[in-house]
């Protein structure tokens, strides 16, 4: 009953009229008891395009003298999970999750993986039950810090990944290669822990609850790894 009553006080804060499409988008799988079409993960998939191009959309019109791998730079930067996260907050969708107990008690309300892909199912959700309009405003008002320091000049987020691969293929002209090297937890709660490599070298290691997570941090770490020792490496892979 409390959640039906959470999503009842929502009103606008959650544009979508068909009550039942809304609750599915905020059903996490946890809550399901395997019934997978009850859960969020389809319109979360939905969502993820929507928002893509919502974002690529508004980038296009907003800069138009950035050339294509500024707008796609910006477009990673956006709709990573960690901004997605932030956006959920601010919409208010953490206390109306649906989570199994278990997810409940380890405290998955507060999980950026979950808060992100929630925040995407709900925008799949409003762009079947109000169109595409609806969802662009949705996601433009929630994402409004991050848009406002792009055009600040400002990176709300840093694509270590991207700036990695930059600087090993002009320096060494090395792609780095990502490996999981450990995956523990339960499959709501799961930990990865990856490698980043150049060549035969360990230059990264990085944990998070994604492996898109942990290949950020692991590139992150590459990142300062490559500049303390470029001279061994310039000698290395010269």
């Amino acid at each position: 009953m409390r959640f039906w009553q959470l999503l009842r006080r929502a009103g606008a804060r959650l544009p979508i009229r068909n009550k039942h499409l809304a609750a599915q988008a905020l059903t996490h799988r946890s809550h399901t008891e395997g019934e997978l079409l009850a859960s969020n993960e389809r319109l979360e998939l939905l969502g993820d395009a929507v928002l893509g191009l919502i974002v690529a959309e508004y980038l296009y019109q907003h800069f138009p003298h950035w050339d294509q791998g500024q707008l796609s730079k910006a477009r990673a930067s956006i709709v990573r999970a960690s901004v997605l996260c932030e956006a959920a907050k601010r919409a208010g969708l953490p206390k109306m999750l649906r989570l199994s107990p278990a997810e409940e008690s380890a405290g998955g309300r507060e999980r950026p993986s979950i808060l992100s892909d929630a925040f995407e199912a709900v925008l799949g959700a409003i762009y079947l039950d109000s169109g595409y309009r609806a969802a662009r405003d949705y996601a433009l008002r929630h994402l409004k810090p991050e848009l406002d320091a792009l055009h600040a000049g400002e990176m709300p987020v840093q694509d270590y990944k991207s700036q990695l691969q930059e600087r090993t293929q002009a320096w060494w002209r090395i792609t780095p290669t990502y490996e999981v090297v450990e995956e523990s937890g339960t499959p709501h709660n799961k930990t990865f822990v990856v490698h980043v490599k150049l060549r035969d070298i360990v230059a990264g290691q990085g944990t998070g609850s994604s492996k898109k997570q942990a290949e950020q941090n692991a590139a992150a770490q590459a990142m300062q790894f490559t500049q303390q020792n470029r001279r061994h490496l310039d000698e290395t892979f010269g």
